[in-house]
C-alpha cells in the first residue's frame, strides 16, 4: 500500500532503468493521470447508485452515504503516491520509441 504522505525518495533507485530524472518523472506522471482517471470513474460509479432525480425526505439519507464514499475516497493515497509505489515494486511498464528494444520496464 503506498503512504498516505509525502515521503523522501531515493533519486538513483528512481532512475536506475531509465537513466534519466525526467524520463522517470514523465512515465510516473502519466501513470498517475491513469490511476486518476480510474479512481474518478469508480468513485462516479458509486456515487451514481445514489442518484435520485426527485425531492423527497430519503435524499438526506443518501446525501449521507454519499459523503461517507466521497470522505473514504478522499483518505486514499494520491495517484501520483501509488504511481511512486509501483515504481518502486517494478509495476510500470512503458513503450519508448528511442529504444530499438521498443519496450521496457522500469
Amino acid at each position: 500500500m503506498a503512504p498516505s504522505t509525502t515521503v523522501t525518495r531515493n533519486l538513483e533507485m528512481m532512475t536506475n532503468d531509465t537513466g534519466n530524472i525526467y524520463e522517470t518523472v514523465i512515465i510516473v506522471s502519466r501513470r498517475a493521470n491513469q490511476i486518476s482517471v480510474e479512481m474518478k470513474q469508480e468513485l462516479n460509479k458509486k456515487l451514481e447508485e445514489f442518484a435520485s432525480y426527485t425531492d423527497n425526505l430519503e435524499e438526506v439519507f443518501e446525501n449521507r452515504e454519499q459523503i461517507e464514499i466521497s470522505k473514504f475516497y478522499e483518505r486514499l493515497p494520491k495517484p501520483t503516491l501509488i504511481a511512486l509505489q509501483e515504481l518502486e515494486e517494478g509495476k510500470i511498464f512503458y513503450r519508448n520509441p528511442d529504444n530499438p528494444a521498443g519496450k521496457s520496464k522500469v
